[in-house]
Order: C-alpha cells, then sequence, then structure tokens
C-alpha cells in the first residue's frame, strides 16, 4: 500500500459541503444565525443548558478560565498528557499551572493525588479526558467541592463520551466543559471550540469574552441610542463564521455515526492485538464510555528503549503514527519558568511508552488490515 494513514482525519461528505455552500450564498457568513443554531443543538445533544462556539479549543479554554476568574496568583490543577493549550490557556491570565501525575492505564489525572497538590492560591482543576476516555469525575468533583473550586472539564477528545449515566458535556460534575472541533477530532468545523454550561453568569460572561468583552443588552452607563454597545472587560476576538457553525451542524447529525465506527474499528485492534508480546493496548473502566479519540497503545519495557527505531519505521511503512503527549513541563518554556523534570514519574514513562495508531471514521476495511500487519511487521523485526 502507498497510500499514507494518518493517526486521524476528518470525514466529509456532500451533505456537510452543501451546508457550508449554502451559508457561503446566504446573508450572513459571519455573526450570524447558524452560529445560535450551533450552539443550541450542541447543548441539546449534550445535555446541557448553554453552549458558546469559540475559533479554537485553545481560545474556548481561555474564554471558560477567564469566566470562572482565573488570574494572577491563582493556581490551577491539571495533567501533563495533554496539549499545551490546556496549561497555556491559564498562564495567558497570570495563573500558575500544576501539574497532577497520570493513571498509568489511562494517561488520565490520578484523582488520589490531587488533594496533596492544593494551596490556598488554588481555584480551579482542569481533568482531561485524555484519548477520548473520561476521567473519575465524581471522585474530582467531590475534591473540589471540598475546598470550594471550579472544575473545567478539557474534553477536547471527548465529545460523545460518557461517565457513568451523563454525558461528556452535560456539566454533572463541573462548572463548564470545553470541546475542540480540530479536523482530527469527532466533529470538525475547520478549526473551533466550544465551552458548555449550565451556569447563566458563565454563559454570559463566554458570550462578551468571545467578542471583546462588548455587551449590547446589560451596560453599566445610560444607553445612548439603539446602537449603543459597552466594553466592559478586555476580550478577544475568538469568533467562529456561520460558515464553520455550519459544517459543524452537518457533522454533529453525524456524531454517533463517527463514534459507532470508531468502536467498531477499536474492537478490531483490541480483538488483534490482545496479549501480544510488544505492547499494552487502551482500557475502558466500568464507569466510562469512551470517545477513542486516540488508539494509543503503550510499549512494554522491553520495546520502551527502542521506541525511536519503532516509530520511524512505521512511519517509513505509511502508518502516520504519533505521539500523545511529551510532557507540557518538559517543554523548553515550562522549563524556564522553573518546571523540573521528574515532578510526574507516571507521565513521563506514560510518555516513553505511548505510540497513537491511526484511528478515524474513514478508515477502510483494508485500511485496518494493514495497520495490524504492519504493526506486527515492524514490532517482529525490532
Amino acid at each position: 500500500m502507498n497510500r499514507f494513514i494518518p493517526y486521524g482525519r476528518q470525514f466529509i461528505d456532500e451533505d456537510d459541503i452543501k451546508a457550508v455552500v449554502e451559508v457561503l450564498k446566504s446573508d450572513f457568513i459571519t455573526q450570524g444565525p447558524k452560529i445560535f443554531e450551533f450552539e443550541k443543538k450542541l447543548a441539546e445533544y449534550c445535555g446541557a443548558k448553554y453552549a458558546v462556539v469559540f475559533n479554537s479549543g485553545t481560545s474556548a479554554l481561555h474564554a471558560a478560565y477567564f469566566a470562572i476568574g482565573l488570574s494572577q496568583g491563582d493556581e490551577f490543577i491539571t495533567s501533563p498528557i495533554t496539549f499545551v493549550s490546556t496549561a497555556n490557556a491559564g498562564i495567558f491570565l497570570g495563573a500558575k499551572p500544576v501539574f497532577v501525575d497520570v493513571e498509568e492505564d489511562t494517561g488520565n489525572i490520578k484523582s488520589d493525588f490531587i488533594e496533596e497538590k492544593i494551596t490556598n492560591h488554588t481555584k480551579l482543576i482542569v481533568p482531561v479526558h485524555y484519548a477520548g476516555h473520561p476521567c473519575d469525575m465524581k471522585k474530582i468533583k467531590e475534591i473540589a467541592d471540598k475546598y470550594s473550586l471550579f472544575v473545567v472539564e478539557d474534553a477536547c477528545h471527548a465529545l460523545g463520551a460518557k461517565y457513568k449515566d451523563s454525558k461528556i458535556g452535560s456539566c454533572k460534575y463541573s462548572d463548564m466543559t470545553v470541546f475542540s472541533f480540530h479536523p482530527v477530532k469527532h466533529i470538525t468545523t475547520g478549526e473551533g471550540g466550544a465551552v458548555l454550561t449550565n451556569k447563566e453568569e458563565f454563559y454570559e460572561k463566554l458570550l462578551m469574552f468571545r467578542t471583546h468583552g462588548i455587551t449590547k443588552t446589560k451596560f453599566e452607563n445610560e444607553p445612548h441610542g439603539m446602537w449603543y454597545y459597552e466594553m466592559q472587560f478586555l476580550g478577544y476576538n475568538y469568533r467562529m463564521t456561520d460558515i464553520q457553525a455550519a459544517l459543524g451542524i452537518s457533522q454533529l447529525r453525524k456524531l454517533e455515526k463517527f463514534i459507532e465506527k470508531r468502536r467498531k474499528i477499536v474492537q478490531i485492534y483490541n480483538k488483534s492485538f490482545r496479549n501480544n508480546p510488544y505492547f499494552e493496548i487502551p482500557i475502558e473502566k466500568d464507569y466510562a464510555f469512551s470517545a477513542y479519540h486516540l488508539y494509543p497503545i503503550r510499549l512494554n519495557n522491553k520495546y520502551k528503549q527502542k521506541k525511536k527505531k519503532l516509530f520511524e519505521e512505521l512511519r517509513k511503512n505509511n502508518l502516520g503514527v504519533q505521539v500523545h503527549y511529551i510532557p507540557v513541563y518538559w517543554q523548553p518554556y515550562y522549563q524556564k519558568l522553573g518546571y523540573k523534570k521528574g515532578i510526574c514519574p507516571n507521565a513521563e514513562d506514560f510518555y516513553q511508552r505511548e505510540i497513537s495508531i491511526p484511528l478515524y471514521p474513514k478508515m477502510s476495511d483494508q485500511d485496518i488490515k494493514y495497520v495490524i500487519e504492519e504493526i506486527f511487521e515492524v514490532f517482529k523485526e525490532a
């Protein structure tokens, strides 16, 4: 097979294209009715009262942290096994990320380790649903309530996942939930993100934050006329376009099928790879229904030292494997801030073992078969 198989990619069909073209021919291509429609459908799907869409998952995280009042001198607890945005968005506001180690099997934040990292400066816990597998939100919520902390779920991997009987995004165990609509995620708007919440106060702040801190409804001063608006705090231009929202609406209709296909591929992988001598396969805990954004394999001890070579060989064989993630605090920027290697040994070990293999709805039976065969071939020769 000469075709390169990436670890993830979008699924765009004629319905999606038609939805985008219709908006391009309409009166509004940004700040129009498709934004509200997408938000309404997203909130309904997840079981939340409110959704606010943004131009990226990063800006959505920034907005959520702002809405709870995260600021200079505050600390927030999160996982180092995540994309840098989870931590960066707090630094944007002057807050300090505090990294808590992860579970060896899921890569999710280990709830038993959270309390020991809480200080008088802690304001927020940000659990990351790594690879689409939900964190143990009941335990995290109990800790947050005990110390009067906010919880924002980084669910950028987890649209369509469930924790116990609740969809991720319902905010049953959190103040807000953040999603990403990057092309490798479950649905795409090109670039895009969203924050879901059940609290009107946060909803109103999110709406203003994405539009320069401007409101056209609730004023501090006497309005001059019907044209009047006020900028009440420093916000950003984090708006999504109607073009993107139309694509999101169309994609959302197919989400359940996308999740079903991902889980079918996982079943095939699990059956093929179970009890192999080379690596551990992902698990799904009894409280979780994973959305399987990723299929992260974890190399056994013998192969951990060979990761670089294995990765290179898999790429040579047209498998677009990837690694998720280098621990955030290993990045040069964070090292310059004073973070030391060794603070989260499980996370560092997880990174040294993890490789994400191809998993996305558009994979054909031939693609899946090829991935399995090439992985075994490469490992046998390692």
